[in-house]
């Protein structure tokens, strides 16, 4: 693989960057509560929920790398940009560097996925490979999902209802409503994580013709979507309690004060302090998976 850098910047660390690693919480949440669910039901497995988990960074990595190269070729990363640097489009790592890491995560992930498809069939066959024809439809092909105003809700979908049933089902080869009750959550954060890295864009990405849902909605309409669906992720832990969980199912609630926080920053700051927003909210949305997990775990006691 060719790779650039310059004096500052270590081909690690150039990697390491480009891994996104503020937005992975968005690929192990998900997983992490599916799994949580299944111990909830006395199914969990511990193999098949680690392979599953890594599966997810993979193809959460590798929806990152692909996001890389398209951009760049549309023009989308340039010096107008406000989030952080992206390191094909700054010359750190060739487009070929980075196409060939692509082309590897992708086999690789498929790979190791076989495991899980020799568990779980045909479904699981299915999940995998639909998610790594998102993690390249997202920004590339011929209808860029993410340049048409759609992509967050197929986030919601893949990185809520696929992810935490696809790995409730892997360990307990069974759906149940809680596991599509409890998919809301890492659904609408990570859709929040995608929200405010394009109001922070709302104003350079048209002019690479990335029309994204908060261009189309306008700035007013997509920072109250946030709010919505920030408040959306505590209905899973309150419907559960009115189902019969335990009061300990509540527990998401506990943060409540960093989710006002992370409004009232939405609403003051602007341009590239909003990055202090993106990484709030996917450190919530790690808060607000792990707190619901416990639930299901104590609540299950």
């Amino acid at each position: 693989m060719e790779l650039r850098t310059d004096s500052s910047d270590s081909a690690l660390k150039v990697w390491l960057e480009a891994l996104r690693p503020k937005t992975l919480p968005a690929g192990a949440a998900p997983v992490i509560l599916g799994s949580s669910l299944a111990y909830a039901h006395n199914s969990f497995s511990t193999v098949p929920a680690l392979v599953a988990l890594i599966c997810a960074l993979l193809i959460q990595i590798l929806s990152n790398f692909i996001n890389e190269i398209y951009d760049f070729r549309k023009g989308a990363d340039t010096e107008e940009r406000l989030g952080p640097t992206r390191a094909v489009a700054k010359g750190l790592i060739s487009e070929k560097a980075m196409i060939n890491a692509s082309i590897a995560l992708a086999s690789t992930t498929f790979a190791i996925g076989l495991y899980l498809v020799y568990l779980g069939g045909w479904p699981i066959f299915l999940i995998g490979v639909f998610s790594l024809f998102f993690a390249w439809a997202y920004t590339g092909g011929p209808y860029p999902l993410a340049y048409k105003g759609v992509a967050d809700f197929f986030v919601f979908i893949f990185f809520g209802l696929v992810a935490v049933c696809g790995t409730y089902y892997i360990q307990t080869f069974t759906l149940t409503p809680e596991a599509w009750l409890v998919a809301i959550t890492p659904g609408v954060l990570s859709m929040n994580i995608l929200g405010v890295n394009n109001i922070r864009d709302i104003d350079t990405d048209p002019k690479a013709g990335k029309i994204t849902l908060a261009v189309r909605l306008g700035l007013k309409n997509a920072k109250a979507l946030y709010v919505f669906l920030l408040a959306l992720s505590f209905l899973p832990s309150l419907l559960l309690f009115f189902r019969g969980y335990s009061i300990i199912i509540l527990l998401p609630f506990l943060g409540l004060p960093l989710a006002f926080q992370l409004i009232k920053h939405l609403y003051t700051l602007q341009g590239r302090a909003l990055n202090q927003v993106l990484s709030g909210t996917a450190k919530y949305l790690a808060i607000s998976s792990v707190l619901l997990s416990l639930g299901l775990i104590l609540a299950s006691s």
